[in-house]
């Protein structure tokens, strides 16, 4: 599956909202959104749901998480061959609830390449994220853990911090996009992000767990188109 820039992607987490059938419901609500925007929606479900929804939607599914390890004797691990199995697109790497040492973020990209999935690798500052971006990851995204589910979005609260990730990373490699997550809940929270650089956003609970779901999926699209 296709992905694109700017791009929404949304971060189902285990919220109750986002489990099972409540889970497809969602994406197809971002499939719906993605289509009457012309904007790229891509959606992180749940890892048993991963087939079901990348069965039922036409958008980017990423896992939230994946190992490096090889297919064999690795009890309870997720490998890259078999998101690819189940039509996975890619997958969310170091998210501040699953934090991976530098060297297994590395090899997971690494992995996840040479499998055919694209990752989105999370970093806690501008520092960390020049750090993997050398990993050549197709993407970026930057995330201070204290503004995270805290409604205060980072792209307004700390502007320097997106605008200084842009930089940096793009002095390391310029076809590593730069996402921005923590706190975006509203359109305009994508716009500023947008305007300092980024392109695009990793969302979660403002999408889900949000009343009307389709609503903010449609304010977060129409807004990260550039001006």
């Amino acid at each position: 599956m296709r992905v694109g820039f700017p791009i929404i992607l949304v971060n189902f987490k285990t919220y109750r909202e986002s489990m099972g059938h409540k889970g497809l419901e969602l994406a197809k609500a971002a499939e719906r959104a993605s289509g009457e925007t012309g904007v790229c929606i891509a959606v992180a479900p749940q890892t048993p749901d991963l087939f079901r929804i990348a069965s039922g939607v036409g958008i980017p599914v990423f896992s939230q998480h994946v190992d490096p390890e090889e297919p064999g004797a690795h009890t309870g691990s997720v490998t890259p061959e078999s998101l690819k199995e189940a039509g996975v697109s890619g997958t969310i790497l170091n998210h501040s609830e699953r934090r991976l040492r530098i060297d297994l973020i590395e090899e997971a990209v690494r992995r996840c390449t040479s499998s055919g999935l694209l990752t989105c690798v999370c970093a806690n500052t501008p520092l960390a994220g020049r750090a993997v971006a050398s990993f050549c990851p197709e993407m970026v995204a930057v995330e201070p853990p204290e503004l995270i589910g805290s409604g205060v979005s980072v792209s307004k609260a700390r502007p320097e911090v997106v605008g200084g990730t842009v930089r940096l990373i793009k002095e390391v490699s310029s076809g590593v996009h730069v996402l921005c997550g923590a706190g975006i809940t509203s359109g305009e929270d994508v716009s500023a992000a947008i305007k300092l650089g980024a392109e695009g956003v990793l969302v979660a609970s403002g999408v889900v767990k949000a009343k009307d779901p389709l609503k903010a999926l449609m304010d977060l699209a129409e807004h990260s188109i550039p001006s």
